[in-house]
């Protein structure tokens, strides 16, 4: 299976650390963000190539790929003008075709079981049309928090309200068949947003899958300081 890393972003939250650095590369514990994943995604039984959008900063991403020990395995797609998540994920379907691909938002720090999640898809409920990682949140509030059928399908999204019904969130990895990659290409313009334009339309078609490791967003400073705190200094 493929993977799509989103990692096109501005990071502008992040600033001052994202005047200089892109997200993507933004360091935890001395080491690329972009590190992790692409370990956690290689270092799996199920993924055999990466596919990273860049924008923002791009040739210092250029350059971290050209470097890295994975990079034979990698496909950098340049986008000029951000394309969205869906937008990316419609811009690039001819490098995976009729097959499944795995999207994931970079600016996550996680170590999900890859492994665990893809089985998963492909024993998923017959009627889904795709899969979603979910995990417990300490911040309810900030996160699309998750509603699910006996099934274990979504059947409600709340995102960011005041007082959610739990704290079962998104955590922006999905595995998405044709049909949500059909659904993207069927809006007609160049930026789609995935979350906002796709996803909803599939409630009740979503097979929701809890990990019980690590997973935070580190999309402001609050939180990157939160997860150098939290998750482990990787060995020396």
């Amino acid at each position: 299976m493929l993977a799509l890393l989103l990692a096109a972003g501005m990071g502008t939250r992040l600033r001052p650390i994202t005047d200089t650095v892109p997200k993507c590369l933004v360091p935890i514990h001395g080491r690329p963000l972009l590190d992790y994943w692409l370990e956690l995604l290689f270092e799996s039984n199920s993924i055999d190539r990466v596919i990273i959008n860049t924008h923002y900063l791009h040739k210092q991403v250029d350059a971290h790929i050209a470097a890295s020990r994975w990079r034979a395995r990698i496909d950098l797609v340049y986008e000029p003008e951000l394309l969205g998540t869906g937008g990316t994920l419609k811009a690039n379907q001819a490098l995976y075709g009729s097959n499944d691909v795995l999207v994931a938002h970079a600016d996550n720090l996680t170590d999900f079981d890859v492994d665990d999640l893809v089985a998963a898809h492909q024993n998923r409920p017959r009627s889904a049309a795709m899969t979603m990682l979910a995990f417990r949140t300490d911040a309810p509030q900030t996160c699309g928090i998750l509603e699910l059928n006996a099934e274990g399908l979504v059947k409600a999204f709340h995102e960011k309200v005041e007082d959610p019904p739990g704290n079962l969130a998104n955590a922006a990895v999905y595995i998405v068949t044709p049909e949500i990659v059909a659904a993207a290409e069927a809006v007609p313009r160049a930026f789609v947003d995935l979350s906002t334009e796709v996803i909803p339309n599939f409630v009740g078609r979503i097979c929701a899958v809890e990990t019980d490791g690590y997973h935070r967003d580190i999309g402001n400073l609050e939180s990157l300081q939160r997860a150098h705190e939290e998750f482990p200094a990787p060995p020396v």
